[in-house]
């Protein structure tokens, strides 16, 4: 009998560093659960990754503005242009998983895999999706100068001087960007694509004709076509904006299957506990339904989303997938 004490000790010590362990996870766990209940205790951050001015900018200051109503804490804009959205995305990646450090991006994270060869984040592994805030499709301006009064005068205008026109996109890669060189290769038309750091500055360049046309999410440049600064010639939704109920579609247009949006979606980053996940996303909820914040979303071509954690995840999946086709069949890289 004695040969097994080894083995009886050897089960009465592992059958102690078990429980110590499920004591542990059970602690873990319960300590996670506190600090969703708790969050947020102080001033919370929310990385932009582009300038001010553009549609994921707006969509995160109302955000902020609301949850910053709904914690008694303050939300912070924090505005990392560069390199795509790159720069922004990384910082957010590398930030702790306690919930304040928000990153709120747009499909250039959906877009951007499939852009650049190394990047310094992960769009599956660092980082977990919340909810797509809201969406909105993209826009075709010109600046007024412009005698194109539709796609197809724009079309045999451009053909009448080639070489000799620009557009202006929030950044390469961009689904803006992405749309008009799907436009570039349904028409063959040639134009030069001017990216610039953020849907604010690309609007900018067109009201200020350094662009005679571009394209770019339909929030910036509704101010500007309103107040007749700006002419959109065509909407890439399914249907026509109650924002912009003149602007015609491009499936009106002719341009069968050209549909594209921008998603705005909410991320936290890697490591983030399932608790403050659905914590922010429940909260996030409550700021949309917000009659106010919807009226103000709507008004600029937003269309407020908020689906769970689990479709967002899904939508971020599968749109990864499409738009790496778009942009191996444009040909598109970063040089």
């Amino acid at each position: 009998m004695k040969t097994h004490r080894p083995a009886r000790r050897a089960i009465i010590a592992t059958g102690a560093l078990l429980g110590a362990a499920a004591l542990f996870n059970a602690d873990a766990a319960f300590a996670q659960a506190k600090g969703a209940d708790t969050f947020p205790s102080r001033p919370v951050r929310m990385i932009v990754p582009f300038a001010p001015g553009g549609p994921t900018d707006i969509v995160a200051r109302l955000l902020a503005q609301r949850l910053g109503e709904i914690w008694g804490q303050t939300v912070l804009i924090d505005n990392r242009p560069g390199a795509g959205g790159n720069l922004g995305v990384e910082i957010a990646a590398k930030a702790a998983p306690d919930g304040y450090t928000i990153l709120v991006t747009s499909s250039s994270y959906l877009v951007n895999p499939a852009l650049y060869e190394k990047l310094r984040w992960d769009p599956f592994k660092s980082f977990v999706p919340v909810t797509n805030a809201a969406t909105s499709p993209n826009l075709f301006v010109v600046h007024p100068s412009v005698p194109a009064k539709s796609m197809k005068e724009l079309i045999a205008l451009i053909k009448s001087q080639p070489g000799k026109f620009s557009y202006a996109s929030p950044g390469l890669g961009t689904t803006p960007q992405l749309s008009c060189e799907m436009f570039k290769a349904l028409t063959g038309v040639d134009v030069q694509h001017v990216p610039y750091g953020g849907a604010g500055p690309a609007t900018t360049s067109v009201v200020g004709n350094q662009n005679p046309m571009g394209c770019m999410a339909q929030p910036p440049a509704v101010p500007h076509v309103q107040a007749g600064k700006l002419r959109a010639l065509a909407i890439t939704s399914a249907k026509r904006a109650s924002s912009l109920p003149d602007v015609p579609t491009m499936l009106e247009q002719g341009f069968a299957n050209f549909v594209t949006d921008n998603m705005n979606g909410v991320f936290l980053p890697a490591g983030a506990s399932p608790a403050l996940v659905n914590r922010l996303h429940a909260d996030i909820l409550k700021a949309l339904a917000n009659p106010d914040l919807r009226e103000r979303l709507q008004s600029q071509g937003l269309e407020p989303v908020g689906d769970t954690p689990q479709a967002f995840a899904a939508y971020v999946k599968q749109q990864i997938g499409q738009w790496t086709k778009v942009v191996k069949d444009a040909g598109i890289k970063v040089e």
